[in-house]
């Protein structure tokens, strides 16, 4: 596997494909959010386990879930982490360097 050299943020797919730019935006934002859920995940689930006796259960447990659901989506709507955004420019010059190819 080659490493991509480094690209600035500005760059983005043509203009001839802008339906392409908005799903690799929407897929770069949606990858961040799993990313962020499963960190937010692994974080609960290194508690201590007696830290939540009396309010602790499946209920909370699934609250949290919930909680840790949507703060993921709005971080990575807000772009809190910057994570898609990097994500996005690798992938566009990725797409660029194979349709140049093709």
């Amino acid at each position: 596997m080659t490493a991509l050299p480094p690209t600035s943020a500005s760059l983005a797919l043509t203009p001839e494909r802008p339906a392409q730019s908005a799903q690799l935006r929407e897929a770069a934002k949606q990858f961040e959010a799993i990313f962020v859920r499963q960190m937010l995940a692994a974080a609960h689930a290194a508690k201590p386990a007696g830290e939540d006796a009396l309010f602790g259960g499946q209920a909370m447990d699934t609250f949290n879930s919930m909680q840790d659901e949507r703060f993921a989506q709005i971080a990575a709507d807000s772009g809190a982490f910057g994570l898609a955004r990097q994500i996005e420019t690798q992938l566009a010059a990725r797409l660029q360097l194979d349709q140049g190819g093709a």
